[in-house]
């Protein structure tokens, strides 16, 4: 089987490395492809592969030009993804529906916001009609050659729907040329609180049911295009044994070994939310100050999110008792041996809203939450966060006061087996729903294999596509004229537009200010040269006063001694005669 692998950017496939793996291990060709770089560290990751697997291939794929017809493009999308977060299960989630009306064209937010617009009837016009033009938009022929001359049994895509996924391409393009597709669902929130399934792939792998639901429901894929394969991701968590020793792990970390340490896993919150970072110096504040003695004592591991460090650097945890900031991104063998460690070693986990409460599940460690106005944004004003909460009878310890928070940790550092029971349950029904012992890399693999030997689905044909496209050649202009274009900018551009016109503005009023000033530095200074060339003048007049008068008197000191010596001689004269 030839299989390419598309995906947004390498770190990505972190969460399909077993299943990559997997395939070459059973001497299938596999290549991988991005269409962006990141600064996770993919790159390295998938050159780590390349050394390590033999028929493992990596390259970077096409994309669209930068023109009209790719502003397009992106408008439709992101127009198409915000009619989605107008329904009603999205109200009680204000920051998912902020987060994409950042990225909507402005027409499109005018449109919506017309009385009557948002009803369950225009929704499905307005999808149908944006469908209707997402279908016409060209395919790029860049992408279509580079399919064409890989020519692969199966085209895997993911994560596929961020918000103007570029992956989309890929997607229309192989169902164009008669290829086999599948996407990938890379994580837990991606079907609850990303973009639609804008065309419909062969097969879509989920972890679970829930998951599952989620693709029929939301995205109206039909049913037996979705496969539950569990979690392949976190499988490499599973019968594994830690790389070392307790007493060895808090010795490298710098932590007592006695007694056993709490780990705080911290987040990527939502953009503009409460710092994280000052709030763990907050509760470990509170810990010290608890009035359980093992809270006061006990070590605290406290791992940074890796696109959140910057966060840390205005946060000191000096005083706070035995605590460390310590851990990197689980990206290679000795980072994800250190993840694991951090894990296994520590008696229970703490957070706010992150996928490592996933994995303290797999190692059956209890995990605990605060869940506090300040970060409801983030949590129960999501889709996804309930799933922690009620899925199997739930993984989190949640509370909503710190006092109970407190209380519950306490009784987890002297009974943690009664408290960990939840994390047991949850992972058989959210990560291995076909059962704790049956792996998921297998499942998706067999699941790649199977629909390679499937025959290809015919693509389909739009008959409403020439309307479409000439629909679609208008707002090509119109995204260009200068008159119409700033009605397709979302609100990040027109920010960026305001600041830009800000600095501009700054930046002339800067210069005119310079010019103001260079004027009357040169009017200063030539008022300075003349006033000095005056006084030279002046001065050189008066020592020329000067000497004139010196001279008239040396003329008259000397006719005064010359009479006096002529007076002399005279009397002289008179008194010797």
């Amino acid at each position: 089987m030839r299989l390419l692998v598309v995906t947004r950017h390498f770190a990505a496939l972190r969460n399909y490395e077993s299943v990559i793996r997997g395939l070459v291990a059973r001497g299938h060709d596999v290549e991988v492809t991005a269409l962006q770089e990141d600064a996770l560290g993919g790159s390295r990751m998938v050159s780590r592969w390349q050394g390590e697997l033999p028929g493992l291939r990596v390259s970077w794929a096409p994309r669209r030009s930068e023109n009209g017809a790719e502003t397009v493009t992106e408008k439709v999308r992101l127009a198409l993804d915000w009619i989605r977060y107008l329904a009603p299960a999205y109200r009680s989630a204000p920051r998912l529906v902020e987060r994409a009306s950042e990225r909507t064209p402005l027409v499109m937010l005018w449109l919506t916001k017309v009385p009557g617009a948002r009803t369950a009837m225009v929704r499905r016009v307005l999808t149908t009609w944006l469908r209707g033009l997402e279908r016409a938009l060209p395919r790029v022929p860049a992408v279509e050659d580079f399919l064409q001359e890989r020519c692969p049994d199966v085209v895997m895509l993911t994560p596929l729907i961020g918000l103007g996924s570029p992956e989309v391409d890929f997607l229309k393009s192989a169902k164009a040329l008669g290829l086999r597709t599948l996407f990938g669902v890379w994580s837990w929130d991606n079907l609850s609180s990303k973009a639609l399934i804008r065309s419909v792939p062969d097969i879509i792998t989920v972890w679970n049911q829930t998951q599952r639901t989620e693709a029929i429901e939301l995205h109206g894929v039909p049913p037996d295009r979705v496969v539950v394969t569990g979690a392949q991701c976190f499988d490499l968590w599973f019968d594994r044994n830690p790389s070392s020793t307790r007493v060895d792990f808090c010795n490298r970390v710098g932590l007592p070994s006695q007694p056993p340490f709490l780990l705080y896993v911290c987040s990527a919150l939502f953009r503009g939310s409460p710092v994280e970072a000052k709030f763990v110096r907050r509760w470990l504040t509170a810990l010290r100050e608890s009035p359980h003695e093992r809270l006061r004592e006990v070590p605290v591991l406290v791992r940074p999110h890796p696109s959140r460090l910057k966060a840390w650097a205005d946060v000191k945890l000096d005083g706070l008792g035995p605590v460390v900031l310590w851990g990197s991104n689980p990206i290679d063998v000795d980072t994800k041996a250190d993840y694991f460690d951090s894990l296994s070693h520590c008696k229970a986990v703490v957070g706010l809203n992150t996928s490592a409460f996933l994995e303290a599940a797999v190692v059956g460690r209890p995990v605990f939450t605060l869940l506090l106005k300040e970060f409801q944004e983030n949590q129960e004003q999501t889709l996804h966060f309930p799933y922690l909460l009620n899925v199997g009878g739930g993984l989190l310890h949640a509370t909503r006061t710190m006092d109970g928070h407190l209380s519950e940790l306490a009784e987890a550092l002297d009974s943690p087996g009664r408290y960990a029971e939840r994390s047991v349950n949850f992972v058989e029904s959210f990560l291995r729903p076909n059962g704790r012992n049956e792996a998921a890399t297998p499942r998706m693999i067999s699941t790649l294999e199977r629909l390679a030997l499937t025959p290809a689905r015919r693509a389909e044909i739009d008959k409403g596509a020439g309307f479409a496209r000439s629909v679609l050649g208008v707002l090509e202009v119109a995204c260009k004229l200068r008159l119409t274009r700033s009605l397709f900018w979302d609100p990040l551009k027109i920010n960026e537009e305001h600041v830009r016109a800000r600095t501009i503005r700054e930046h002339r009023r800067m210069k005119r200010r310079q010019n103001w000033q260079a004027q009357f530095d040169r009017v200063k200074q030539k008022s300075q040269d003349h006033y000095r060339k005056v006084i030279s003048r002046r001065a050189k007049e008066q020592s020329k006063i000067e000497r004139y008068r010196e001279k008239r008197r040396r003329m008259v000191r000397k006719r005064r001694a010359r009479v006096q010596t002529i007076i002399a001689n005279l009397l002289r004269r008179a008194i010797g005669g």
